[in-house]
């Protein structure tokens, strides 16, 4: 299976015949893949840099790749946030796996009103576990970026993030549909958009007014009622087909 392997300190000025010293987790992970010497490697530093590489060396905890090929890759457009409800059941966590998967640029986990689980004084824990989901998931899909993940949102503290760019909620009862809202609210080439996903007992109307109030639209995927797990995935992919992201294959090819 195909699998990108992270090391944050890639440097940017590596050339076709440089080695690559992969220590830690990776290489372990490569030692556990039984990765013979020869094989095709990507490595990324989770910023936009990828190298294609060849498998030099391969022992317990330390991997050497040769540089076969090295290149930016731009983020997608638009970057999208996405406004996480924590819910119960691990659904929350589903939610930051398969956004990553699809494209997400960033998370950003709310404590909504009518949200069961409750991460209080383990909030830094809920976030690291965040963003350890969106890593591998990142690795799994061969991502050139891994998603931020911010720290733990009050609903005003995401009402305020309408100011920085266009903010979409999703309602099953909005009056406006996805794709219309992408047109008359979100201009050609914009390069973020923020989209808020409630809890699986729906936001409440203090909820849905402070967002309002702070320019936020509501819009509906549809006559179904998706799971709070499935809503963002579902919007991002959307989006992006919508935007043509996917026509072009960035997130794979883009050149440096």
């Amino acid at each position: 299976m195909a699998w990108l392997y992270l090391v944050e300190d890639l440097d940017e000025a590596l050339r076709v015949g440089d080695v690559v010293e992969v220590r830690g987790a990776e290489a372990k992970h490569m030692a556990v893949a039984r990765m013979r010497v020869g094989e095709r490697v990507q490595l990324g530093d989770g910023r936009g840099f990828i190298v294609d590489g060849e498998l030099a060396l391969t022992e317990r905890d330390r991997a050497l790749v040769t540089v076969v090929a090295a290149r930016r890759v731009a983020q997608s457009a638009p970057r999208v946030t996405v406004v996480q409800a924590l819910a119960k059941g691990g659904r929350d966590d589903l939610a930051v796996q398969v956004a990553t998967e699809l494209g997400a640029a960033a998370f950003v986990p709310w404590q909504a009103k009518r949200s069961v689980s409750r991460w209080d004084q383990k909030a830094e824990k809920g976030r690291e576990r965040w963003s350890s989901i969106a890593r591998e998931a990142s690795k799994q899909s061969l991502a050139a970026w891994v998603p931020d993940v911010a720290p733990l949102h009050s609903t005003g503290e995401v009402a305020s993030l309408a100011g920085h760019a266009p903010m979409l909620v999703l309602d099953p009862l909005g009056d406006t549909s996805l794709r219309q809202a992408l047109i008359e609210q979100v201009p050609a080439g914009a390069s973020g958009l923020t989209l808020v996903v409630g809890p699986e007992g729906g936001i409440d109307q203090s909820e849905f007014e402070a967002f309002e109030a702070a320019g936020a639209r509501r819009v509906h995927l549809g006559a179904g009622v998706l799971r709070t797990s499935s809503a963002a995935p579902a919007a991002i992919a959307a989006i992006l087909a919508l935007s043509g992201t996917w026509d072009s294959r960035s997130r794979a090819s883009a050149e440096s």
